[in-house]
């Protein structure tokens, strides 16, 4: 969104690329995965089904410079990936490979969904939609209809909130902002809280002004 908000006011080209997960890349599952098969295992799984959209390291170079040199104002460069792959069919691949039988040589252990993680991942929503590249695998999404002003004073909110350490209303800031955003429970129950606070002191504060004008 600041890309695309950045190229409607400046001369400069601006684009954006959407990575799957870079397989191989630093910080990347698999060299985590290897290293827990070497040790003996567990090889750790947040979930059975937890399942990723990969790419390899060359055609997430490919899909970086097809984008340069494609790119005009905004566009969301996104290269077709093909099925999402589950993680734990991943996990006993690499297992077999190393000579190993999953879930008797080395075991997996499911390890549970960190806070915030998904376990579908979306490369594309269904209100953004995609066109047609002159590469075969490369397509790119629609710009996000978005309100220029309000989007700045958006931005200029959230870093003050940032420098407060405001997490609460940093989340709810994000929720309204993102139409697909969805808060994890916790952060979903705070600001539900903070709202309830907020009306109750309103409606105090009402009852005050109300009582002086008597």
């Amino acid at each position: 969104m600041i890309i695309q908000q950045m190229a409607k006011k400046s001369r400069t080209k601006f684009c954006a690329v959407r990575f799957g997960n870079v397989l191989g890349s630093r910080g990347s599952v698999i060299p985590l995965f290897q290293h827990q098969i070497v040790r003996g295992g567990p090889v750790t799984v947040t979930h059975p089904e937890m399942v990723r959209f990969f790419m390899t390291i060359p055609e997430a170079v490919s899909l970086v410079i097809q984008a340069g040199a494609m790119g005009e104002w905004g566009e969301v460069f996104i290269l077709d990936m093909g099925e999402p792959v589950k993680i734990v069919d991943l996990a006993r691949d690499l297992i077999r490979l190393s000579g190993y039988a999953p879930d008797k040589d080395i075991k997996i252990k499911f390890s549970g969904i960190r806070p915030g993680e998904k376990l579908y991942e979306e490369i594309l929503t269904s209100e953004e939609g995609t066109s047609a590249t002159r590469h075969e695998r490369i397509y790119v999404s629609k710009a996000n209809d978005v309100n220029s002003g309000c989007f700045w004073e958006d931005i200029a909110y959230l870093e003050k909130r940032i420098s407060e350490v405001d997490r609460v209303k940093i989340v709810e800031k994000l929720y309204q902002m993102i139409p697909k955003y969805i808060p994890s429970e916790h952060w979903s129950e705070q600001i539900a809280a903070t709202r309830e606070d907020n009306q109750v002191e309103k409606e105090e504060g009402s009852e005050v002004r109300e009582g002086r004008k008597v």
